[in-house]
């Protein structure tokens, strides 16, 4: 022990005199400009003098003006094409290293050059790229100047927001010519047990040399307190201009376990040594899980069953479009884990580098998505297959025949460390752009009413036949899938490869459901059963799902289906093509701004593991109810209205006087009982209510509606209260102290209030937010799906009583901010933040 302590001292030693810190922050002192043509410049790098100073992550387009003349599909704002520009020294001692550059995200058809010399392309918005600046770079002292080139007009690429630009976070890496390459390494823990567990490390490492090297590399693993826990060390000899994998099994005793409510994270550190010097240091944050999927009993974390209560999300932020600072991320991913929700699915596409590190670090799962097309183009506005060829509307297929490969291993080795990622979904909804999946399944014929959660009338044999008479087509989905999963196996073997498939039955008969492990259904759950009894070898799960009480209980019902994603967990912009001013989707659990809607509450009410009881309200008039007249309860009109993300319901108690009200009460009591100024208006229980939320329908009267509940001692009620009209706003914020480091954040919420103090939600004011202080101002909501106010902005008009304004740190700026908010006639508090 005291030899092993010995060597850790002296390597800390090395690494405090030889390391060199490979990653420097890359976002700061870019150029920017938008340009009206779409060719590549004639001559580079440009004069960007009069270009405007920016700091990335940026996306251009959530700084304009919403409008009607561009497409809903992408959120009424605009593309375009834009030119980014920094100058820059060369790094020191640059003839014995290499430099590259790291792109996490651009979006999209983005080009690049080092002063003037092609450094390549990348068309795909979503996948990670980087690029070898050494031969490129100044040997003279005058600065370097890296160009990138993005072209966004055809801006309805999608059918949702993708925002334009350098959206996510670029970094300056520089080792040695004897380094570990970037995404260099694998870890993975094969073997778990109480005691121990192991864990494998596979480390590329390359040499750039011009000779061969003997090499020492020394790998230790450090746990969370920052103590070495396991070390080990290895010689061996790497040739010029070679690269090698070298795997290395360590030995974790009593390993501290990643999981939803635990999540550990360890790190590996890497040194390569060359005669005692350290030329490389490289750290892999992981952690220590196994999963198993089984296709009968579902979902095991650690050996423990586990139900997935997720979510789908795209991943735009509301007023910072897809340049999302890490805390809004961290405060949206907290509400929504508070919630009950313990799993993201990506949709459609890979996320952010930071955004998987929050997941790993708050133990959510990822679902880790990658297409949204493949060899067919979807039709953007309308969500099938492509219906006329528009160049605005041109996206991915046109690249996937020679990228798709390439966008898949960029993306997996980028992410593949990260514990929270538990699957890899290759696709989303495919079927709908391949000719004939529609007649296999026979669900579109006469008599039979549509898709839509139908039980298929053909048989298995029936459905195989009709797709092998299909007519001869230049792809063929099974065979693409086969291609897809394969590239996946190819990096990594110890997650599952699913997709997410709106017509199973045919996917199932087509041979596309062979090449997945795990099955993902787009919201067909009633066609589980059917799929089991004639496939019963294949795992069957749900991967988006309309957020119904039918939903859950089919997993409940169903070892088998242990997940669960509802569409969609926040609201986002796009996919509302012809819906003018709704420039979005509305979501279930959160808004734009992220502020809790009602859903959250009814989501809380099943997915979290304690007493829980709200109240929801709404007119009936258009509820979706009736009055029984006998019983004076609520009957819906259809099933439709049960599905909790169809709610219209009202966190307020403000009606007119008689008014008859709907109040919903989402729980996990058994019974509750309902008080109107204290007057009981009688129990309700689950058993009579098969979508878990109870209805009482009550004319209004002023004053405190009460919901009860709970066994003695575990009592709970929730409260509404008739406010009066709104006399000032409340001020409040998520942080009072800010990091100068340019990117801490803090949520600012103006709440109109009444004399009583209370939260008015039926009144709305246009106010200016006044900010004081050195800060950025990132902009304003209201978290509405109709608002079409500028973004970029310090004046907002409320949506139910309140608004957000998000103000960001600048660099090594720091002191007191002083915010308040101006409205006619209404009051307002200070919040003082400090940066420091």
């Amino acid at each position: 022990m005291k030899k092993i302590r010995l060597i850790v001292a002296l390597f800390a030693c090395c690494n405090m005199f030889y390391a060199q810190e490979r990653t420097l922050d890359f976002n700061f002192d870019w150029k920017f400009t938008l340009v009206k043509e779409t060719g590549i410049p004639a001559t580079l790098p440009l004069d960007d003098a009069s270009w405007k100073d920016i700091r990335l992550p940026h996306d251009w387009s959530v700084e304009a003006s919403f409008s009607e003349d561009f497409d809903g599909a992408t959120g009424y704002l605009p593309g375009g094409v834009g030119i980014y520009q920094k100058h820059f020294d060369t790094p020191a001692n640059s003839d014995s290293k290499n430099v590259f550059v790291l792109f996490d995200g651009v979006y999209n058809n983005a080009t690049f050059w080092l002063n003037g010399k092609l450094l390549g392309e990348n068309p795909y918005g979503y996948s990670p790229t980087y690029f070898n600046l050494t031969k490129a770079l100044k040997t003279d002292g005058s600065k370097n100047i890296l160009t990138v080139h993005v072209d966004h007009s055809r801006y309805v690429d999608s059918r949702w927001y993708t925002g334009s630009g350098i959206y996510r976070n670029v970094k300056l890496i520089t080792v040695d010519k004897l380094h570990i390459p970037i995404w260099g390494t694998f870890v993975t823990t094969p073997e778990i047990n109480n005691d121990a567990a192991t864990v494998q490390i596979n480390t590329k490492i390359k040499n750039d040399y011009s000779k061969n090297h003997n090499i020492k590399v020394v790998t230790k693993i450090i746990d969370n307190q920052g103590v070495t826990v396991a070390l080990q060390e290895k010689e061996t000899k790497i040739s010029s201009g070679k690269e090698i994998e070298l795997s290395q099994s360590l030995e974790v005793a009593n390993p501290k376990l990643w999981d939803i409510e635990h999540p550990n994270m360890y790190k590996v550190i890497t040194d390569i040594l060359v005669k005692g010097k350290i030329t490389d240091s490289y750290t892999t944050p992981f952690g220590i899980r196994s999963l198993l999927f089984d296709k009968d009993n579902g979902f095991f974390l650690n050996g423990k069953s586990t139900y997935v209560k997720g979510i789908c999300i795209h991943h735009d932020g509301g007023l910072v479009g897809v340049a999302v600072p890490k805390g809004v991320w961290r405060r949206r991913l907290q509400i929504l884990k508070d919630g009950g929700v313990n799993a993201i699915r990506t949709s459609h596409n890979p996320f952010s580098q930071e955004f998987l590190d929050l997941c790993d670090e708050m133990g959510i799962l990822v679902q880790n998505e990658i297409f949204d097309e493949m060899d067919n183009p979807k039709d953007k506005q309308l969500n099938k297959n492509e219906q006329s060829e528009q160049y605005i509307t041109k996206g991915y297929t046109e690249h996937f025949q020679k990228w798709g490969e390439s966008d898949l291993k960029r993306t997996m080795l980028r992410d593949r460390n990260h514990p929270s990622v538990f699957q890899w979904s290759i696709g989303n909804e495919i079927e709908w752009t391949y000719e004939g999946y529609k007649h296999v399944s026979g669900l579109w014929e006469p008599g039979v009413g549509g898709y839509w959660n139908k039980i298929p009338q053909l048989t298995k044999e029936e459905m195989i036949a009709r797709y092998k008479a299909l007519p001869e087509r230049k792809f063929m989905l099974a065979e693409t899938a086969k291609r897809l999963s394969k590239w996946v196996k190819e990096l990594d073997q110890t997650r599952p490869v699913t997709s997410n498939l709106i017509i199973p039955v045919a996917s199932l008969a087509s041979g596309y459901a062979d090449a997945l492990d795990i099955v993902g259904f787009s919201y067909q759950t009633n066609q589980y059963a059917w799929s089991k009894k004639n496939y019963p070898d294949k795992l069957l799960t749900g991967s988006e799902n309309s957020g119904s009480w039918q939903d859950w209980n089919s997993i409940i019902e169903n070892p088998m289906v242990f997940s669960m994603y509802m569409w969609t967990g926040i609201d986002y912009m796009g996919e509302s093509h012809k819906k003018w001013p709704q420039k979005g989707w509305d979501g279930d659990l959160l808004d734009f701004a992220g502020f809790k809607k009602q859903g959250w509450y009814y989501f809380k009410s099943i997915w979290v593991n304690k007493p829980h009881v709200s109240i929801g309200t709404m007119p009936l008039t258009n509820s979706g109810f009736e009055r029984d007249s006998l019983s004076g309860k609520a009957v819906a009109t259809s099933a439709k209205v049960l599905n909790w993300n169809n709610s219209k319901a009202n966190m307020h108690w403000n009606y007119k006087p008689g008014e008859l009200v709907v109040v919903e009460v989402p729980t996990n009591n058994h019974v509750v009982e309902l008080f109107l100024n204290n007057r009981s208006l009688g129990s309700r229980s689950l058993s009579d209510n098969p979508d878990r939320i109870l209805r009482w329908i009550v004319p209004f009267e002023a004053g405190t509606l009460t919901a009860k509940a709970g066994f003695k001692g575990q009592e709970v009620e929730s409260i509404l209260k008739t406010t009066s009209a709104a006399v000032a706003i409340k001020l409040s914020t998520d942080k009072t102290v800010l990091n100068s480091d340019g990117y801490d954040v803090a949520h600012v919420v103006a709440q109109l209030i009444d004399k009583d103090g209370l939260e008015v939600k039926t009144e709305e004011a246009s106010l200016k937010f006044d900010v004081d202080g050195k800060v950025k101002v990132l902009g304003v909501d209201n978290g509405s799906n109709k608002s079409i106010q500028d973004y970029q902005s310090n004046k907002i008009t409320t949506y139910k009583g309140r608004a957000l304004l998000l103000v960001q740190s600048l660099k090594e700026k720091t002191g007191y901010i002083k915010i308040k908010a101006t409205a006619p006639r209404l009051k307002s508090n200070l919040v003082t933040l400090q940066t420091k």
